[in-house]
């Protein structure tokens, strides 16, 4: 299995499973990727998304692409998009967990998660236009805004976890001695929260970041109705 995912309690693991590839994304593991996202049981309270071996993702397996015919790069381009949406689509909160580095589609990967924890010898980068691709447009800009964004794509550079934090692009840097207790301490809280509550929230800040304030403030109005009406949201005495 190119992906593997265990459950403990509510708490779910999706791990990319290619370790002699440095995780590189290849055709079967967007399909994996995506199928096991499409497929985790709506009563999971949160997702840990992270890669085996050294590094989280080294991107897309370009070794793969030598005997593809166009169509054949078309398709695979499109399963990646697939394997992303589908992530980025889980309605309860995931975390990427982020560990070595994270390149083209392992900054995908991570982008498409609500937020990431990364160990101090993470690197993020998105080396699309120095291989001659294009790639990594989208959800990057929107995180770092486009002129950092650019500098990543135009010019090959990467950021540290350090420099990912102070971006935005990193919520939290953690040593890896010091990883699984504060995973546990991210579990804890996120469980211990009205799932439907988070679930709201969560739609409401992916949605509404697209929309304009007005627009946006009515999204958040309709997630407080439909809690009304459900007869929650009244809020803990």
């Amino acid at each position: 299995m190119t992906v593997l995912y265990s459950v403990d309690g509510a708490i779910a693991t999706i791990t990319l499973n290619r370790p002699d590839a440095r995780n590189a994304l290849n055709d079967q593991m967007c399909e994996d990727l995506r199928r096991v996202a499409s497929e985790v049981d709506p009563t999971i309270r949160l997702v840990f998304v992270r890669g085996k071996g050294p590094v989280f993702c080294a991107g897309a397996d370009v070794k793969e692409r030598a005997g593809m015919s166009v169509d054949q790069v078309r398709a695979r381009r499109l399963k990646a998009f697939a394997a992303y949406h589908a992530l980025e689509s889980l309605p309860m909160p995931s975390v990427a967990v982020v560990h070595g580095a994270a390149l083209g589609s392992g900054v995908e990967i991570a982008a498409a998660c609500d937020f990431v924890v990364a160990t101090p010898d993470a690197a993020f980068g998105t080396p699309e236009a120095m291989r001659g691709t294009v790639g990594a447009t989208q959800r990057l800009p929107r995180v770092l805004g486009k002129r950092l964004a650019k500098d990543l794509m135009f010019t090959g550079r990467r950021l540290t976890a350090a420099e990912a934090r102070v971006a935005g692009f990193v919520s939290r840097v953690v040593t890896a001695a010091e990883l699984e207790q504060e995973l546990s301490t991210i579990a804890h809280a996120v469980a211990a929260a009205s799932p439907e509550a988070i679930r709201y929230a969560k739609q409401c800040i992916d949605r509404g970041v697209e929309l304009d304030p007005h627009g946006a403030l009515g999204l958040e109005l309709m997630a407080i109705e439909a809690q009304l009406a459900s007869g929650k949201g009244m809020g803990k005495s």
